[in-house]
């Protein structure tokens, strides 16, 4: 049941939870958490501002539209709801009581107390970078296992269902679904019955299916229906009917759900996890531009390994211990390294991996034969929240050290795409494409070359990841490949990175501005990016060129670029009273190309903390917001543990504040930590950048 008016005014939401809250959050309570969070089209979250309950909110998808997702526990005939903000007329149940809400970098679980028994809730959303087909599953866990709290035994039954919100951005349009048994697992499968191939709906695909699965087996039955009657079907007999409604209907008429019921018996000790999947699952998954204007269907990679979708749920429901197992060392891993420079920034990773991810999908192509061609493997990101473009290279970029942390290949797999595709000669000019296709999931290129003129940035973030990839990986395929490419954004940086033209930066919501000295840094460390690619070439002569012109660049940008008091860069030449975040000195950080003297880090260094305000160092002096990508980098150029650990304790405070309700925004406002303009970019990836330096 739904009703007329879903708009909570977020004072009223955060006075609300504020006032609710009696859990212990770890590390802390996120604006948003992370539940089912694969892909741009499978990304479920709690919106919870200062702290939201799992069973006080429906979970959204990345937009704030809502995704029914409902659970209920039964314990000795009382029914507790534990997911979801269900209402079933005429049914008595209550609340559990949230206990704890703990989030890693893969897994948030939920600890809820129903009378005598506590019930675990923990969703899993894999992150798996080193296996091309388990990170290409575009599907989640969700586990629950009951335990008694009093010592006595308790009868226990728990009910979870998704509704067909999950597949589209649109209420009104009609859907089908069917629930099927296939080798011992249950699904539920709903689609839109009018699909549009590569379409979106308010950033929902149109196209392709949801997946609600689990073992079947003694105890276990499912129903579907109005959400209403499924819903009291359990709440009135702790089981379901085992019946499908095949009235199919509007999304919006009479919410069909989806449901699964478990009696897990008498509990007394932990049970074993009752194991859900759910996915959502498209065919084709991109659209792709190839040489002469060609578009080329792409599938994901999992694809090359499991024939039907259903053979894939049967492996990734009997693969969750093992999951689970991987998870838990990823989770280990990168919490020892990230704690290593502090608990606060432990905390910033972990929130940032699933959110980075899950802007991101493998894929594959076919030979003519038909065969899956493994050599072909191209990755795909879409730009939520801001342009929804495809592969935005200044997207990738701030994104970047999450894949050089966990798997520089993944790197490289981003890359292809954009140098595939210029490498066609389709792309008409001389610097570097800004993205792959204005509308995800379609990489059609520009071939009008009416991209967003990003000239300097792109082409120096090309040539700084490109190396970078190939210093992490030792695989120069790259750069032999399409050294032509590098060398021709090389020369356009060689004209025009000293001085930059009136030009937008990747902070484009910032304006355009002439003489940007940082992003004449990026254009200079981009000219001696590719001296060291042509270093590994064996082409010395050409490397020794760029070095030098790399180098006599930099005292004349030092002379242009800081300010008449000598404390500080400027934002833009010769406006002393600018200044900036100076974060693609990052980029020499993580090059090892000692370009720039010590003497501009320490200034900078020194700088910082006198214009800091309470949340961070705003962006630059046009206003007073700054991004948390950046301002992580910056404190990779930090020469002083108390400048890095002032930007980490800022993001910190920021992601924890309880202002906002919406999956982590990289853009932010300085003087109260309210968020602007974007939620849930992969951007946030660029928050392992300490990792690397």
């Amino acid at each position: 049941m739904r009703f007329p008016s879903v708009a909570i005014s977020l004072s009223l939401l955060t006075a609300v939870a504020e006032a609710a809250v009696t859990w212990t959050a770890t590390p802390f309570n996120p604006a948003a958490v992370p539940l089912a969070v694969r892909t741009p089209y499978l990304s479920a979250w709690l919106p919870q501002g200062a702290g939201t309950a799992l069973n006080d909110a429906w979970p959204t998808f990345w937009t704030g539209s809502i995704l029914g997702w409902a659970g209920y526990i039964k314990v000795d005939n009382t029914v507790y709801n534990f997911l979801g903000a269900p209402s079933v007329p005429g049914t008595t149940t209550t609340k559990a009581v949230q206990k704890s809400l703990t989030f890693t970098a893969t897994q948030s679980t939920f600890v809820l107390t129903a009378g005598p028994v506590d019930l675990t809730v923990n969703f899993l959303s894999p992150v798996e970078p080193t296996d091309l087909v388990l990170q290409s599953l575009p599907f989640s866990y969700l586990a629950l296992s009951a335990k008694s709290n009093d010592g006595q035994a308790h009868s226990v039954q728990v009910y979870t269902d998704i509704s067909a919100e999950w597949v589209t951005g649109d209420n009104s349009l009609t859907a089908n679904w069917t629930t099927t048994t296939t080798s011992n697992i249950l699904t539920h499968q709903v689609q839109l019955v009018s699909q549009t191939q590569f379409g979106e709906v308010s950033d929902h695909i149109q196209q392709g299916s949801a997946y609600y699965s689990t073992a079947s087996g003694n105890g276990v039955t499912y129903q579907t229906g109005q959400d209403t009657v499924v819903r009291a079907q359990f709440i009135n007999n702790g089981k379901l009917a085992n019946t499908q409604d095949t009235n199919f209907r509007a999304v919006s008429d009479n919410w069909p759900v989806f449901g699964f019921a478990h009696d897990l018996g008498s509990v007394n000790a932990a049970t074993s996890p009752v194991v859900i999947s759910v996915g959502h699952v498209r065919d084709p998954a991109i659209q792709y531009i190839i040489a002469g204007g060609v578009l080329q269907s792409r599938s994901l990679y999992f694809w090359s390994k499991y024939s039907t979708v259903a053979s894939a749920i049967s492996f990734f429901l009997g693969d969750y211990s093992n999951a689970l197992s991987r998870a838990n060392s990823f989770d280990a891993k990168l919490n020892s390294d990230s704690s290593a420079i502090s608990s606060d920034y432990a905390a910033i990773t972990a929130l940032s991996v699933r959110q980075a991810f899950g802007a991101t999908e493998i894929s594959i192509s076919k030979n003519s034969d038909g065969s899956w061609n493994t050599d072909d493997v191209l990755m795909f990101m879409k730009e939520i929240s801001s342009d929804g473009n495809t592969n935005t290279v200044d997207v990738i970029f701030p994104a970047w050290p999450i894949f050089l942390y966990t798997n520089p290949a993944l790197g490289k797999y981003l890359l292809l795409p954009l140098f595939e595709y210029q490498a066609t000669g389709q792309y008409p000019n001389k610097w570097a494409v800004h993205d792959m296709g204005a509308h995800y999931p379609q990489a059609v290129g520009h071939n009008d070359g009416n991209d967003e003129p990003m000239p300097l940035e792109e082409s120096g973030n090309m040539l700084i990841m490109t190396l970078s990839y190939t210093q992490k990986s030792n695989d120069q395929s790259l750069i032999k490949s399409y050294s032509n490419l590098l060398d021709q954004w090389t020369q356009y940086l060689i004209q025009e990175a000293l001085i930059p033209a009136n030009q937008i930066s990747t902070d484009d919501f910032a304006g355009s501005l002439a003489n940007q000295t940082n992003l004449a840094i990026k254009g200079i460390i981009g000219i001696q990016a590719m001296s060291e690619v042509a270093s590994l070439l064996g082409d010395g002569s050409r490397a020794s060129n760029y070095s030098s012109i790399a180098s006599s660049y930099v005292p004349q940008w030092q002379q242009f670029a800081t300010a008449s008091s000598g404390d500080h860069l400027t934002l833009s030449y010769g406006n002393s009273s600018s200044w900036g975040l100076s974060y693609n000195l990052y980029a020499e950080k993580l090059l090892g190309t000692k370009l720039f003297p010590d003497s501009v880090y320490q200034m900078q260094s020194a700088w910082y903390p006198t214009v800091a305000r309470d949340y961070g160092v705003p962006l630059d002096t046009r206003h007073t917001y700054t991004k948390s990508d950046w301002s992580i980098w910056t404190a990779g150029i930090a020469t002083s543990t108390t400048t890095r650990d002032l930007f980490i304790s800022s993001v910190y405070k920021y992601a924890s504040d309880g202002k906002s309700s919406q999956p982590l925004g990289d853009w932010y406002e300085t003087v109260d930590g309210s968020v602007e303009g974007f939620r849930a970019r992969p951007v946030v990836g660029g928050h392992l950048a300490l990792l690397l330096v």
